[in-house]
């Protein structure tokens, strides 16, 4: 196989741009990192009740976990 050959067939495939891909646990450090900017932890335990409760809401509405509980802190808040 001639040199030009060789060539067609290996940049037939997509380079990655940016290097070699970042693990899965890089992209998560990452994103954590970027959220603690403007988020903050938080972790609870509830009763068992309550967590189906939060859980059939968030399926109902579309919400994560977190929008939830900001949207009724929002809600707790306002009431006042």
């Amino acid at each position: 196989m001639s040199q030009s050959e060789k060539s067609v067939t290996s940049s037939s495939k997509r380079a990655y741009r940016k290097g070699t891909p970042l693990s899965v646990s890089e992209r998560k450090m990452r994103s954590v990192s970027r959220k603690r900017e403007t988020h903050k932890p938080l972790n609870v335990f509830i009763g068992n009740s309550h967590k189906e409760k939060l859980d059939a809401f968030c399926q109902e509405n579309g919400l994560t976990q977190a929008e939830a509980i900001e949207l009724l802190i929002e809600r707790e808040l306002l009431c006042d």
